[in-house]
């Protein structure tokens, strides 16, 4: 399974999304687009939106900390 969760430092639904995975034991990568302008552009061009976090699951762009969708492609 490939998570990556694209985030920033400063937003706290990225850190309840990132704690959600952790707690599910569910391995990802944290990128942060405030940080990484080539991977804030992936990201915008992934999901069309500014907003984090935004969560890339195998490939399913998942926006804000949406529990029942984190939970439906992971298998939870």
């Amino acid at each position: 399974m490939s998570v990556k969760v694209y985030s920033t430092q400063t937003c706290p639904y990225c850190v309840m999304a990132k704690k959600y995975l952790e707690s599910k034991d569910i391995a990802y990568e944290d990128i942060d687009v405030s940080i990484n302008r080539e991977a804030a552009v992936e990201m915008i061009q992934k999901s069309g939106q500014r907003g984090v976090p935004v969560l890339d699951i195998n490939g399913t762009i998942v926006v804000g900390f949406d529990q029942k969708a984190i939970d439906r492609l992971v298998g939870a």
